[in-house]
């Protein structure tokens, strides 16, 4: 019996048992820092750890490790670097780090979220944590740092997910289950809304996200294709989605309806309540701060404007993107806005005539017919 074994068997004392999988793989928790995996024999890996990454077939444990919060690079590490930290992590986990993978996060433990699906014979089950406070990012976002002589930075922040797949899949298999993977994560991030946050665009990941796949080179199923048409593509995207979808709850509050918010769709932008605030103060009308801010987070909140600032936003992409002329978005846009009385049921007339400027940009346009709306407490 191997030492990752032997660790796992006596686990009991100081490990939480969190489920087990119909193939034998076994999912503990040791505090709020450590979610161990045991893989039995015969499994094949696909990983960016720094510990044991690539393409391996030796690997039978895998950690997802919260890193500390003090720690803002390798320098900050007491073993001074990435590696050698989860090599020290695995060691006093009581596993061998020559045979163990992990996974490096500062999200909370206690915030792992779990999901199976299964078709016949195919079972997957997927694990995450996830954060996109700090560092969620878009393609071609402006870099962060430049890395040299291989050192790296760390940021608040990860997505990382554990796919545990039941069926045999050779290594090109492996890679084509990573682009499908990836690409549910994105959709998941798009489907939230969730903003860059180094552009205006909407994210597809965060900049230190991680990831491991496994698969069971013992089963008896072997499939040799993992993208969205197949069977296997479909499965591994059900559970990204669900599973995201729990863990960034779980870790961040992030859900469908915390994301109904005009501020919120606003923030990628650069619009908070301060500037909101600070248009308000050139209009006529009460300025006063505390009723502004309640009244303005009600509206806020207001499906109907909620919906309408969704439908300008995205014509303020498209402009950003190329495909649509900025005069023509604003006619547009602005004829959105005029509708405003209707759907919030207005009692006064906003004046349209005077508050829409063609100079300026629409969302500035939109920040200052909310104001106006605002501060006549409607």
């Amino acid at each position: 019996m191997t030492r990752n074994e032997l660790a796992v068997n006596s686990c009991d004392g100081d490990c939480e048992p969190l489920l087990e999988t119909s193939a034998g793989e076994k999912i503990f928790r040791s505090g709020k820092d450590s979610v161990i995996v045991s893989l039995p024999k015969g499994r094949r890996i696909i990983s960016n750890s720094w510990l044991n990454g690539g393409i391996r077939d030796d690997i039978n444990v895998l950690i997802n490790q919260r890193i500390g919060r003090h720690v803002g690079s390798e320098d900050d590490l007491e073993e001074g670097s990435v590696e050698g930290y989860l090599a020290h992590v695995v060691e006093q986990l009581g596993y061998s780090a020559s045979n163990a993978s992990a996974l490096l996060t500062a999200a909370s433990m206690e915030n792992v979220a779990f999901v199976t699906h299964s078709f016949r014979g195919l079972e997957i089950t997927t694990i995450a944590t996830a954060g996109v406070e700090v560092n969620a990012c878009s393609p071609a976002d402006p870099a962060s740092y430049y890395q040299e002589n291989g050192r790296w930075e760390t940021f608040g922040g990860t997505i990382n997910l554990i796919l545990l797949i039941d069926a045999n899949l050779p290594s090109y298999a492996l890679t084509r289950a990573w682009m499908t993977a990836t690409e549910a994560k994105s959709a998941v991030l798009h489907q939230l809304m969730i903003p860059s946050r180094f552009s205006e665009e909407l994210a597809t990941g965060t900049g230190t996200d991680m990831m491991a796949i496994v698969s069971n080179d013992s089963a008896s199923l072997k499939l040799t294709d993992a993208g969205p048409h197949s069977k296997l593509g479909e499965l591994i995207c059900k559970c990204i989605k669900q599973v995201l979808f729990k863990a960034l709850d779980q870790q961040s509050g992030i859900s469908a309806v915390s994301q109904r918010d005009m501020l919120v769709r606003l923030d990628r932008f650069g619009i908070d309540e301060k500037y909101f605030w600070k248009v308000s103060t050139s209009l006529e009308g009460d300025n006063k701060k505390g009723p502004f801010y309640d009244k303005l987070r009600n509206i806020s909140r207001n499906p109907a404007m909620v919906a309408l600032i969704s439908s300008i936003l995205h014509l303020v992409d498209e402009v950003r993107w190329g495909l649509i002329p900025e005069n023509s978005a604003k006619k547009v846009a602005f004829s959105q806005m005029a509708q405003l009385n209707n759907i919030l049921n207005l009692s006064v007339d906003v004046p349209y005539d005077y508050l829409l400027d063609p100079k300026e940009s629409i969302i500035d346009n939109w920040v200052r017919v909310t104001c106006w709306i605002v501060k006549r407490n409607v």
